[in-house]
């Protein structure tokens, strides 16, 4: 049975979520274990409930939302991460991890009630019509957008690709509304962002999607060759914030960097179940210096490239303590119905560390100056901070969150400037917690 492994973004909570998704209907199992007498009579119990509710309640109400509301209240019961998921939930999911879509091409945040235009993405139909960050989006195909949330927004202006959106767009200096016709493209989320800063290439990772490795490959290419390598001090990998994505893309981002060695596990209550995935050899950026910066946010496949990257030696992780999310999900398609996420195992980085309900502590602790109205806010929960969370499985000490506070000027950023001065041979304002060379 193939499968697709998968690290989720679970809005809910804030985290990552490891995953695999299952091609097998869960309603046709053939492994299922037959029910107790005990359990025949719990579900007759719920069939009478159903029935009361049904034909009692003030209301009609409708009932495949009832059972959709009963399903999801059984796994949740489970653990934060296991939920069901109704069929635009899961085509929605499926959206976000195959990172393209059929849209306009602007990053788009809800302020004060309004659509903003974060910014326009280059070469896509929004950039060419002139679309302008700070652009206020007043209207879609002549529907105001007053009274819509975020999500319901974007929805109205994603769509089958060729096909066309009108919106209305109220911009600061001009004193009339402007309109713009758009015909929507293939738009591809760009997941990894690459710059030169001085001799050091920073490659800041958002979320890890199907475009992550091949976005990850064509900017080390690019700041090997705009800085030149005999130039090239090193290497800043970004995972701050970053809340998971593709199972196999957070390997072979770990494999970029890795020319052997196992990159990661995943441990079932089942010891034949278990997976381990190993490195091949080559390392796209031929031994250069690299550190990976972590947070409060950084979840999941985050976690993942970290640890690894941590246990074989090569990386020094730096930042604050990640959010510890290290349990793994089974997504199952129900036909049409949406699909069902299952907690079915833990991952262990190559060391044999499950970082559930811990994270990974940083090789060196770096902490933010955070503002005054931020103090106290700045720190996520953390996995061990969820109502019902899963146990580690091995150590039972559990932490909660720490920081995700990441200033927006570069200047100010401790954690980026303490990386650039490690990759420099310099020290500054930061503790060594696992005796890394100075």
């Amino acid at each position: 049975m193939r499968k697709l492994s998968l690290l989720i973004l679970g809005a809910a909570i804030g985290a990552g979520s490891a995953t695999v998704m299952s091609q097998t209907n869960l309603l046709s199992s053939t492994s299922a274990i037959a029910a107790s007498a005990d359990t025949y009579r719990q579900l007759s119990l719920f069939g009478d409930v159903f029935e009361k509710i049904r034909t009692d309640y003030v209301e009609k109400p409708e009932e495949s939302k009832l059972v959709e509301a009963a399903i999801n209240g059984m796994l949740t019961s489970l653990d934060p991460h296991s939920s069901y998921m109704d069929a635009k939930s899961f085509r929605d999911m499926q959206v976000q991890t195959r990172g393209e879509f059929g849209g306009l091409g602007i990053e788009v945040t809800m302020e004060d009630g309004l659509v903003k235009v974060v910014a326009p993405i280059d070469d896509t139909p929004a950039s060419r019509a002139g679309v302008l960050a700070n652009d206020v989006i007043t209207q879609i195909d002549g529907e105001s957008v007053q009274g819509l949330n975020l999500n319901q927004a974007v929805d109205k202006m994603r769509g089958p690709v060729n096909s066309s959106v009108t919106l209305k767009i109220q911009r600061k200096e001009a004193k009339d509304p402007i309109e713009v016709k758009l015909t929507r493209e293939t738009i591809k989320v760009r997941p990894v962002r690459a710059r030169v800063e001085g001799d050091i290439g920073v490659l800041r990772v958002t979320q890890f999607n199907e475009q992550t490795y091949d976005g990850l490959r064509s900017g080390i290419e690019k700041l090997t060759s705009d800085i030149g390598a005999d130039k090239l001090a090193g290497f800043v990998i970004d995972l701050r914030n970053n809340p998971g994505g593709l199972l196999d893309q957070a390997i072979m981002v770990s494999d970029a960097f890795l020319d052997r060695g196992e990159i990661v596990s995943t441990r079932s209550r089942n010891a034949e179940d278990t997976q381990r995935f190993n490195a091949k050899a080559g390392d796209l950026t031929k031994g250069k210096p690299l550190v990976v910066l972590v947070n409060g946010g950084s979840a999941s496949a985050s976690e993942i490239v970290a640890g690894a990257l941590q246990d074989h030696k090569r990386a020094t992780v730096l930042g604050t303590r990640s959010f510890g999310k290290g349990s793994v999900q089974t997504i199952i398609p129900l036909g049409g119905n949406g699909a069902v996420r299952l907690t079915t195992a833990r991952y262990y980085t190559p060391s044999g560390r499950s970082i559930q309900a811990k994270g990974i502590d940083p090789d060196v602790e770096v902490m933010q100056d955070i503002p005054d109205e931020l103090k106290g806010k700045d720190e996520t929960k953390g996995e061990a901070g969820l109502r019902g969370h899963l146990q580690n499985g091995g150590d039972k000490e559990e932490r909660g969150g720490s920081s995700a506070y990441v200033p927006p000027d570069p200047t100010k950023d401790k954690q980026l400037i303490a990386a650039y001065d490690l990759l420099h041979g310099v020290r500054k304002g930061a503790s060594n917690n696992t005796g890394v060379p100075n």
